[in-house]
C-alpha cells in the first residue's frame, strides 16, 4: 500500500498495491465453482459481502480524513453480523450482484486513497479482529491500516475463496 518515499522523505500512498490485491480477489471470484462453507466459516457470498461492508467503512474513514477531520474511526470484526451479510447478498441477488458492488466500492476506495496525500498519516482509531491473524485495538496512521488491508485482509479472503472451490 505504501508505495515509497516521496521527494522530501514523506511516505507516498497510492492505490496500486491495493488495486492488485483486489484483482487477486476478483480473479478467485471469476474462477467460481464455490462449494458450501465448512461449519463456522463464511460462504463465498458472505466473504464478498464482508468485503463490501468493509470497503464502506474504509470509505467513510477516508472521506473523513479528506474532509480535514482530525478524528476518524474504523472498526471491523471478522464475523461482521452474518445475518446482515446474508441480507446484503439477497438484496444484491447473490454472488454476481455482490461482485458488481465490490467492483464499485473497491474502485471508490482506491480513488479516495489516491487523493490522501499527507492525510494518510492521520491517526485513526482502529479496531480490527480477523481470527488470530490480525488483531488491532489502537490508533494507527491510516496508511498503516490501508497497508494491513492490502497485505493481510484481502489476501486472507482470497485464500478463503480458493479453499471454497468445489
Amino acid at each position: 500500500m505504501i508505495d515509497g518515499v516521496g521527494r522530501w522523505g514523506r511516505v507516498v500512498v497510492e492505490s496500486g498495491g491495493l488495486r492488485r490485491a483486489y484483482d487477486g480477489v476478483f480473479g478467485e471470484i471469476d474462477i467460481g465453482g464455490f462449494g458450501p462453507a465448512p461449519q463456522g466459516q463464511l460462504s463465498a457470498e458472505q466473504i464478498v459481502a464482508h468485503l463490501v461492508a468493509n470497503d464502506e467503512l474504509m470509505i467513510q474513514a477516508t472521506e473523513a480524513l479528506l474532509a480535514g477531520s482530525p478524528f476518524a474511526y474504523y472498526e471491523l470484526e471478522e464475523d461482521m453480523h452474518r445475518p446482515q451479510l446474508d441480507a446484503l447478498a439477497a438484496e444484491q441477488g447473490g454472488l454476481r450482484g455482490l461482485t458488481a458492488l465490490l467492483h464499485g466500492t473497491s474502485d471508490r476506495l482506491c480513488g479516495l486513497v489516491d487523493q490522501l496525500g499527507l492525510a494518510a498519516e492521520t491517526p485513526v482509531e482502529t479496531h480490527l479482529r480477523e481470527g488470530f491473524d490480525l488483531i488491532v485495538d489502537e490508533p494507527l496512521p491510516w496508511s498503516r491500516t490501508l497497508d494491513l488491508h492490502t497485505r493481510v485482509h484481502l489476501p486472507k479472503h482470497q485464500a478463503q475463496l480458493r479453499l471454497l472451490r468445489a
